[in-house]
Order: structure tokens, then C-alpha cells, then sequence
């Protein structure tokens, strides 16, 4: 029996001790990356801008056929369901807390994680797999300067611009939708609307943005360059980046949300 709990005690100390380690190798990698944003070399600028365009185009652009039908089916099932409360409770104020406070940034980083983040690092696992990055690296190059910034830029944004579409969709499309199909009396909702939403609520929802992107970017890229020379570790690193990706917002969104609104 003693010996069965140190065993246990002992993994379980190897185990706490390995995921610091990640996370202390994830903050190192943000940071290196952050500083290559803020020293911006003058060569290889519109490659690197090319490169952030394609990323959004891809991130924000094709994520929109997702994106705005979920909105709007959320829009409308949470004015549904609370317009029918809506004298005891403030239906506007309702509707800000659910979409622009929490449903809009996580559905919408959900969405990047399930196309974007998967697709980064299943790219960058092929680049060290196919030895793309150390051709990168014997010409005289950063691969992380390539590869990085414009990633996280390109995500970031993206999730910025998909958060406002999101909310945009689910307020005044859901409202649109209940109007049409529906008898419920929904008041002066817009009003409401108006009086609920707060610079907090806005400045919030930037915020979780701007983390759940460098969350994401620096998750993904990470677990693509850990990937050796098999292409057999390109699909186990891809589950786990985006079992990462998920995890890592949930709790930025959960601290963001309980030091604004606590």
C-alpha cells in the first residue's frame, strides 16, 4: 500500500512538474514571438503581409458560412426563451451577458480552433517533416520569424472580426428572425439593447479576442514544431494543440470574465 502511493505520488509530481514546464515553454515561445512583432525587420515585409492576408482570408473569410448561421440560431433561441421572462428579467441585458460577454468570443475562438488551429499546426508539423524549416534555417533565416508572426496577426484579427459578426448576426438578425416568425412581444428591445451594452462589455470582449488569439497561434505553433521526423506525430500533435487551443481559452475567458465582472 505505501509503496502504491509514493508510485502515485510520485507520477502525479512528474506530472505536475512536466505540464509547468510546457506552460513556462509556451510563455517563453509568446514572448519571443511578441518580440519579433515589436522589432519588425525592413526586409521581407510583403511576404510577411501577404502571408497575414492569406491567414485572415482564410481564418475570418471562409469561417463565415459557420459562423453567421450558428449566430443567428443563437440570436434567436436566447431572444425566444428569454422574451418570454422578459417581466422579470431585462431582456437587453439578458442578451449582452449571453452573447457579447461569453457565447460570442468562445463560440467564435471555437470556430478558429476547429478550422485555423488544426490547419496551422498540421502545416508547420509538415514544414519539420518535410525539413522545409531547416532549408528556411540554412539560408540564413528565422523559420519562427516567418512562420510566427503573421500567424498571430492574422488569427488575432481574424477572431476580432469574427466576434463582432457574431454579435452583430445573433442581436439584430436573432431580433429580425423572432420578429418574422413570431408573435412574441419583444418591446423596445433595440432600446434595451442600447441602455445594457457598456464600454466594459465591448472593452471585454476585445480582450478575450486578443488573448484567445495569441492563446491559439502560440498553442498550435508550438505543437507543430515539436513534431519529429514522422508524419505519424502530425495527427497526435494536432489533438493535442487543439485539446490545448480549447482549454487555454476556457480559462482566459473565465479569468477575463471574473476580473471585470466580479
Amino acid at each position: 500500500m505505501t509503496f502504491s502511493l509514493d508510485q502515485f505520488f510520485g507520477k502525479l509530481g512528474h506530472n505536475t512538474i512536466r505540464r509547468m514546464n510546457h506552460l513556462l515553454d509556451l510563455c517563453a515561445f509568446a514572448c519571443r514571438i511578441i518580440g519579433l512583432l515589436i522589432r519588425r525587420p525592413t526586409t521581407g515585409r510583403r511576404l510577411l503581409n501577404q502571408i497575414i492576408v492569406e491567414q485572415m482570408y482564410f481564418t475570418a473569410v471562409q469561417a463565415l458560412y459557420v459562423v453567421v448561421p450558428v449566430a443567428l440560431i443563437i440570436g434567436t433561441m436566447i431572444i425566444i426563451q428569454f422574451a418570454q421572462v422578459s417581466s422579470q428579467y431585462e431582456l437587453g441585458k439578458i442578451t449582452v451577458i449571453l452573447v457579447v460577454r461569453e457565447f460570442g468570443p468562445l463560440i467564435t475562438a471555437l470556430v478558429v480552433i476547429l478550422r485555423s488551429a488544426t490547419a496551422v499546426t498540421i502545416e508547420t508539423g509538415y514544414m519539420k517533416v518535410l525539413n522545409e524549416i531547416e532549408s528556411i534555417e540554412l539560408v540564413g533565416i528565422d523559420p519562427v520569424h516567418i512562420i510566427c508572426p503573421p500567424r498571430l496577426i492574422g488569427i488575432t484579427s481574424a477572431i476580432l472580426c469574427l466576434f463582432v459578426i457574431f454579435d452583430l448576426v445573433a442581436i439584430f438578425g436573432g431580433y429580425a428572425v423572432v420578429w418574422v416568425i413570431t408573435s412574441i412581444p419583444l418591446g423596445d428591445f433595440m432600446d434595451q439593447i442600447a441602455k445594457a451594452m457598456t464600454e466594459a462589455d465591448l472593452f471585454v470582449g476585445i480582450a478575450k479576442g486578443i488573448f484567445f488569439g495569441v492563446a491559439i497561434t502560440v498553442a498550435t505553433i508550438y505543437r507543430g514544431f515539436s513534431v519529429q521526423r514522422s508524419v505519424t506525430d502530425i495527427p497526435v500533435a494536432t489533438s493535442r494543440a487543439a485539446i490545448d487551443c480549447l482549454f487555454y481559452c476556457l480559462v482566459i475567458n473565465i479569468f477575463i470574465s471574473a476580473v471585470f465582472y466580479l
